[in-house]
């Protein structure tokens, strides 16, 4: 069951000018040396006033002017036992894990609904998820690698899906090969925790690996709501699904689902067999609705992508997740709304 937790408040306080970005940064879709679950188990709880400054946001404009807003948080539980985890399984070699497991989607009738048609595609490469009528959630490295925003992201689009017929635009009988095109629309405005920019540990942290799109126009598709990450225990057989436009698979949607093998309060370690391009996709569950008898899909991490870590002098990997937990949750819930009545359940 989906469970009701109150959530805490973000509140804006000030908002500063900055200068523009240089938008000088290679896309990088593999992640070296970020602070991963191992590292994390070192890390001090952050205070309050780490959270404020880790919540603080920057909004870059389509005209490339970026304003840096500063935050209080309110009601907020810190977590005494810190970034404990729950070891599942051994880490294994590849991005593809044994058999690939991942499914093409062909048929233009899954593909156009719900929840397949909430996959959007980046311009940056990435993959990504629609929230709201107007926006998109994806990972912060799709945009921006820690110093700088990428090249790309000057001019970001977002793809949603439309399928298309073989041939010069002429449809012919019965046929339709199955492969989306895409209506590409401009971003208004992005943003982007500072937790991304700052780095728990001088290192890229990948807890705050998110970053919300703002669409120029509202599109008319059905969008997946956010949920509060539960724990692998109160999954159903710990399974997560998602899909996204892997880089092996050019111009198709792919889908995967497969099981958590351990978490911290921010990350999940899993290994859905994914490629490069399926990074920013929106990890959702199914659950029931509280007194009810309905079943919803809600999206309760962004897919991080793959990475490699140090782990005591070693060079490492795994697939990991960032939980949407409930400050998360608020603060993407803040950027949707521009305030936080519409957020105090989550």
């Amino acid at each position: 069951t989906w469970h009701l937790k109150k959530i805490p408040q973000i509140v804006r306080e000030r908002t500063f000018s900055l200068d523009s970005p240089k938008f000088e940064a290679k896309t990088k879709l593999e992640l070296n040396s970020v602070c991963g679950i191992e590292c994390q188990r070192k890390l001090p709880v952050p205070s309050l006033s780490d959270l404020k400054d880790l919540l603080s946001y920057e909004t870059v404009f389509e005209n490339g002017t970026r304003t840096l807003t500063e935050v209080n948080v309110l009601g907020a539980v810190l977590d005494p036992a810190g970034n404990t985890t729950t070891r599942r399984a051994s880490r294994r070699k590849r991005q593809i894990y044994g058999t690939d497991s991942r499914f093409s989607i062909y048929d233009k009738r899954f593909m156009t609904n719900f929840p397949f048609n909430t996959a959007v595609k980046v311009s940056t490469g990435c993959s990504g998820i629609l929230i709201s009528p107007k926006h998109v959630l994806t990972a912060a490295h799709c945009l921006h690698n820690g110093k700088d925003y990428v090249k790309g992201s000057k001019r970001l689009r977002v793809g949603l899906m439309k399928t298309k017929s073989r041939g010069n635009g002429r449809k012919r009988k019965g046929t339709s090969d199955g492969t989306p095109s895409f209506q590409w629309t401009r971003v208004k405005s992005t943003h982007i925790p500072k937790g991304w920019f700052k780095g728990v540990s001088g290192d890229i942290a990948l807890d705050y690996d998110y970053a919300v799109l703002e669409l120029k126009r509202p599109h008319k598709r059905k969008y997946m709501e956010l949920g509060i990450s539960p724990t692998i225990k109160m999954m159903p057989g710990s399974m997560i699904h998602f899909s996204g436009f892997d880089n092996d698979r050019s111009g198709l949607l792919v889908y995967r689902f497969c099981s958590i093998s351990d978490e911290s309060n921010d990350l999940f370690y899993q290994y859905c067999d994914a490629e490069p391009g399926s990074t920013g996709s929106g990890i959702y569950l199914r659950l029931k609705e509280p007194n009810k008898k309905k079943w919803k899909r809600k999206i309760i991490a962004v897919y991080s992508g793959h990475q490699w870590v140090d782990i005591n002098g070693e060079q490492q990997d795994y697939n990991v997740a960032v939980r949407i937990t409930p400050l998360k949750y608020a603060q993407i819930c803040f950027w949707i709304h521009g305030n936080d009545e519409n957020c105090t359940q989550g």
